[in-house]
This record gives C-alpha cells, sequence and structure tokens, in this order.
C-alpha cells in the first residue's frame, strides 16, 4: 500500500490515543496568539517564537515545554491547548483519548487546581458533544518535584473528585525520582480507585521499569523500550501483558536509547507477545500524529496491515474503560476496517 492509500485508509479508522500530553497538539498559532496576548518579551524572544518547535536534544526539548508554560499566564488559557488537542485528535480520528495533565508548574504560579479544572472540563465537555470524542484526564507528578509534592497533587484530585480524572502517573526524569520513592502515593491512589501508570525504561535501564512494576503496581508503562535489554523482563512482560505505551519518534527525537528507526525494539516486542499500543507522545513538538506512527510501522518496521490492525484495537483494549466499552469500540473498529478494505479493493 503506498503512502497516500495508506493514509487514506487509516483516516477512516477510529484510534484511541492513551499516551499523549495535554501541551502536546498547541500549535504554532496558538504560541504566536499567546505571545500576543501577553506581550512580554522576557518570555521568549521573535527568534525563539519562529522556532519554538526547533531543538537537537532532550534537554533543548525540556526548554520547549518550560517556554510554552511560561506563556500560559492564566488558568484560562489552558483552554486553547485543549482546542488545539481537539482538533488534533479529531483530524486522525481518535475517539478515545487518556492525556497527562501536569499541574504542578502551573500550581507553582499560583494556579487553583479547581479553577485549572473547571476550565479544562468544560474544554472536555465540549470536544465530546462537538465532535464525538471522548477525552479522559491521568494527573502526571513529575519525579522533579518530588515524593512529597506528588502526595499534595493526589490530595487535591480527592478533594476535586472530578470525573474525567481516572488515573495518576509518575513522570519525569527517571534518574531523579526512583519508583521506590513513590510507592506510598500508588498505594493510597489505587485505593482510592485512581488507575496508575508509569514513564519508565524511556532513557535509563530496565530496572525502572522492574521497580515501577514491582513498587507502584502499575498498569500500563509509559515508552518501556529499555526492556529489550533484559531478556527475563520481556519474558515477564510478555506473562503479565502489561501494556507499553510505545511513542517510536518521540524515542527517536531524544536519542536516548534509540537513534535511528531500525533500531526500535517495537517490531522485536511484538514477535515477543508483549502487549504494545502505539501513541504519538507530544505530536506537535516531534511533528508526527499517531497516522504518522502507524505508517512508520507500515513502511519502514515491516507491521502487516492486519498487525496494525491489532495495534488499533490494543489501544482500546489497554484503555482505561469498561468491558462494555472495549467491545463497543472493538465492534466500531473492525466494522470499519472491513468497510475500508473493500472500498481499497472496488
Amino acid at each position: 500500500m503506498k503512502k497516500l492509500e495508506f493514509y487514506t485508509f487509516m483516516k477512516k479508522i477510529p484510534k484511541a490515543e492513551i499516551h499523549i500530553h495535554s501541551e502536546a497538539a498547541v500549535t504554532e498559532a496558538t504560541i504566536k496568539k499567546l505571545y500576543q496576548q501577553n506581550k512580554d518579551s522576557s518570555l521568549i524572544n521573535s527568534k525563539e517564537l519562529d522556532n519554538f518547535f526547533s531543538f537537537n536534544n532532550l534537554s533543548e526539548f525540556v526548554q520547549c515545554f518550560i517556554k510554552l508554560q511560561k506563556l500560559l499566564k492564566t488558568p484560562e488559557d489552558l483552554k486553547y491547548l485543549f482546542e488545539d488537542l481537539g482538533s488534533y485528535l479529531q483530524n486522525n480520528n481518535i475517539v478515545y483519548a487518556e492525556v497527562f495533565f501536569s499541574p504542578t508548574s502551573f500550581l507553582r504560579k499560583g494556579f487553583e487546581f479547581k479553577e485549572m479544572l473547571s476550565i479544562i472540563d468544560s474544554k472536555i465537555d465540549q470536544i465530546k458533544k462537538e465532535k464525538g470524542i471522548t477525552v479522559k484526564l491521568i494527573i502526571d507528578v513529575s519525579r522533579t518535584f518530588g515524593v512529597e509534592n506528588a502526595m499534595h497533587n493526589l490530595s487535591l484530585i480527592q478533594k476535586l473528585n472530578d470525573s474525567h480524572i481516572i488515573g495518576i502517573g509518575l513522570g519525569g526524569d527517571e534518574l531523579n525520582g526512583p519508583a521506590k520513592e513513590y510507592a506510598e502515593v500508588f498505594k493510597e491512589a489505587k485505593k482510592v480507585g485512581l488507575h496508575v501508570v508509569a514513564h519508565a525504561g524511556e532513557d535509563v535501564g530496565p530496572q525502572s521499569i522492574i521497580d515501577s512494576i514491582n513498587y507502584l503496581g502499575i498498569e500500563r508503562i509509559g515508552h518501556g523500550i529499555t526492556a529489550i535489554q533484559d531478556k527475563e523482563l520481556v519474558k515477564r512482560l510478555t506473562k503479565s501483558q502489561i501494556p507499553l505505551e510505545i511513542c517510536v519518534t518521540s524515542n527517536l527525537f531524544t536519542k536516548k536509547v534509540v537513534k535511528k528507526m531500525s533500531e526500535h525494539p517495537v517490531r522485536y516486542f511484538y514477535d515477543e507477545g508483549v502487549f504494545i499500543t502505539i501513541n504519538s507522545d507530544d505530536p506537535s513538538f516531534f511533528k508526527v500524529s499517531i497516522t504518522d506512527e502507524y505508517w512508520n510501522l507500515y513502511s519502514q518496521l515491516n507491521f502487516t496491515m492486519k498487525e496494525i490492525k491489532q495495534l488499533v484495537l490494543n489501544g482500546f483494549d489497554a484503555a482505561f474503560i469498561s468491558v462494555e466499552e472495549k467491545k463497543k469500540y472493538t465492534d466500531t473498529v473492525l466494522a470499519a476496517w472491513e468497510k475500508a478494505e473493500k472500498e481499497v479493493h472496488n
């Protein structure tokens, strides 16, 4: 299948995205709007504005995020992130998304958690009403800010009891905060009915994944690519079927483990029976959509269309939704796939 044909086909297929950050789909137009709105050249200069999404390594990528957060001066500005997110989801026929929202930087600027969530919730409801897309939130607690901050975030979640918040995730530099330190936070999160995930094995060795499973009891692993360095861990993942949230292009950009597409372990994981899902992570920053990621698998990593179909289904199967909802989405995908195949052959 040629590229245009592939994209036309995949556009017709409903998808889930379960590893994407709330800032991830922000557009250049929104960046410029925020810049004009604030008119504060100390935040970002015009040259940086024109090259906002240009970076060469993980450190520069982090700086992009920091610059964006500086441009978000009020809780009301968060609405722009979710408007852009809604457009991204619609353009890629993503009908269900679990989105990481990291509140700490905003809380430290004086934003109120309740006010932020009120603004975000209204946009999520609007996305559902106008586009028919379901968006849920996973509150991302960064290792950068420590255990006490993570517990504080959890207490805010508990007080608010927001129906859009379904889980808590551990993010940030894996070397800064070993999983074991967050065991009590995650134990408490599970007690109150939250799902638990962690970024692990993205840029440090497999022990980070092992510790996240052992100490945090995580239900999904963000990235997890360094599992390839430990064959026993791969066997464990295959047996347990703990899903990996694979973000191929993200791993190439950060250059911590994977230097080129052919080195990415996603093909190996799939062949070994590891449960994998495909995600974009930060589409605007990495200039990639989830549809692009499926194309990368098909065109460069020898995934067949039958395997692509299974990966699409995996996205829904790994989502934090009921068995009934999974069946509904599965039936919808299979029907759309069958229809798209018939159109290709006609």
